[in-house]
């Protein structure tokens, strides 16, 4: 057994990013400005999308993407059971419902045939989880939405670097959303970005995403003369710091080499357990890029004596932190009390619910820590 606990999601910080932060906090400029601004101008180009607007999570891009394309109340968005919950709570805050399809067993991705099922004519747009990094089938999402005439917003929370027949996720609906969260590819703590092509989305989110004010605090406070603003919306607090944002523009130029390594850790883990009662993440499909976000691998419990939750027990007893990614939503009492979910409406999504477990996967892994996690697996499950 380690004698030091294996934080799971544990960030690979550097000097330069820590250099910046102290930079940040010696001018006495630690909300949002000019840093902010060159991060979003760093990750548009890294996308290949005309504007890019950085807030406090992606959990906000979601509630602001879903406010920008006009979502009113009673309104229905498609959004998977088989994601984490701000994706539903998002749709909920913009006065939408949102309404749950099942996900495909093997790749975990909302199942387009099930999103055809549950369109009505109170639909307004669809949002496709890139769950674990693997983009989902966006030919046949974007065919359902032109045929339907719905809007499409992207969560690609856990895909970043993600690619779908070499055209980066997050770019192929009205509105991509991205979290830079402590546990995520890369980080600045909390925070997260929305991109898009089209500039009306892009003015309504920043003023949004600062109490609705018309005008930017960094502008108004900057040294070309105090500027009035004025209040057009009932807006929100979820605007990034430049403190945050020092951290990002570091983080950003490794994004591949960051990816390098976790690709190395998931081949070690795939070679490793290819003779246990587990099931393990299934190849990425073809011309497509995985972000290699979470390595979920699911347990065979109808032919092991332990269920999922004893193993995770028995993994933290051996100092190693993992995670569930997830328990469907439509599992959990607030859903199925709002909404009238119950168990047995998606089966694969609660086939997964039972098995699933993700195991570390991060730059910051030592091969060490890599040897521990694999050993780890064995002894338990053998």
């Amino acid at each position: 057994m380690r004698n030091k606990f294996l934080v799971f999601g544990s960030p690979l910080i550097e000097q330069p990013e820590i250099n910046e932060v102290v930079a940040s906090m010696k001018t006495g400029w630690l909300g949002t400005g000019p840093k902010v601004k060159r991060f979003e101008e760093m990750f548009a180009g890294y996308k290949g999308a005309k504007y890019a607007m950085a807030l406090n999570s992606c959990t906000a891009g979601l509630h602001l993407a879903m406010l920008a394309i006009g979502i009113k109340p009673g309104d229905e968005i498609i959004v998977p059971t088989m994601t984490f919950a701000a994706t539903a709570n998002a749709v909920i805050h913009a006065g939408g419902k949102p309404v749950f399809a099942d996900c495909e067993r093997a790749t975990m991705n909302i199942d387009p045939a099930d999103i055809e099922k549950k369109i009505t004519k109170y639909t307004k747009a669809i949002i496709p989880v890139h769950f674990a990094g693997r983009p989902c089938n966006m030919d046949e999402i974007m065919r359902l939405a032109r045929k339907y005439r719905l809007k499409v917003i992207e969560d690609c929370a856990h895909a970043i670097e993600s690619e779908y027949h070499r055209k980066k996720v997050g770019t192929f609906g009205e509105l991509g959303c991205f979290s830079f969260y402590v546990t995520k590819n890369i980080v600045t703590g909390e925070g997260g970005m929305v991109i898009t092509n089209k500039k009306e989305y892009t003015d309504k989110i920043k003023v949004l995403g600062l109490h609705g004010l018309s005008k930017d605090a960094w502008r108004r406070f900057g040294d070309q003369g105090y500027k009035h603003y004025q209040v057009v919306y009932a807006g929100f607090k979820y605007n990034m710091m430049d403190i945050q944002a020092a951290i990002g523009i570091h983080q950003l130029p490794r994004i591949d080499k960051y990816w390098q390594r976790r690709k190395e850790i998931w081949d070690q883990y795939n070679t490793s357990f290819a003779n246990l009662p587990v099931f393990t993440p299934a190849l990425p499909e073809t011309n497509t890029r995985h972000a290699l976000h979470l390595y979920t691998l699911l347990l065979d419990i109808d032919n092991l004596n332990i269920t999922r939750d004893q193993f995770m027990d028995r993994m933290t007893k051996k100092n190693i932190g993992i995670g569930v990614h997830y328990i469907a939503l439509h599992l959990h009492p607030y859903y199925r009390k709002t909404f009238g979910y119950k168990k047995g409406d998606f089966p694969n999504a609660e086939w997964i619910s039972e098995r699933t477990v993700s195991l570390p996967l991060s730059a910051k892994l030592s091969d060490k820590d890599i040897k521990d996690v694999i050993a780890s697996v064995k002894s338990i499950l053998r």
